[in-house]
């Protein structure tokens, strides 16, 4: 008879948590996506990142930082500033 395998049934999430990578793993991919958007809206409404820096009340270097897909080290001032501009409102909850 085969052995079962141990591993069948669990989701990745399941490993990138037991491994404690899930929490890191899923603000990155929110941020990807958060940046994305901002640089999708600034592509289409031809905004310059002075422009929007200003628009924001915000640095260039913060701005920066927001439109760094990598960069998760972004203050929520900082990301709600940049919903407003985009007609949008930042949701935060925990699930």
């Amino acid at each position: 008879m085969a052995k079962k395998n141990p591993h069948i049934g669990s989701s990745f999430d399941d490993f990138l948590e037991d491994e404690g990578f899930l929490a890191e793993t899923e603000a990155e991919a929110i941020k990807r996506v958060l940046a994305w958007q901002l640089t999708e809206f600034m592509a289409i409404h031809n905004k310059k990142k002075v422009e929007m820096a200003r628009e924001m009340h915000t640095s260039r270097s913060q701005l920066d930082r927001l439109l760094d897909p990598a960069n998760i080290s972004v203050s929520l001032k900082t990301m709600a500033a940049a919903a407003n501009v985009m007609g949008k409102k930042l949701e935060i909850k925990l699930a």
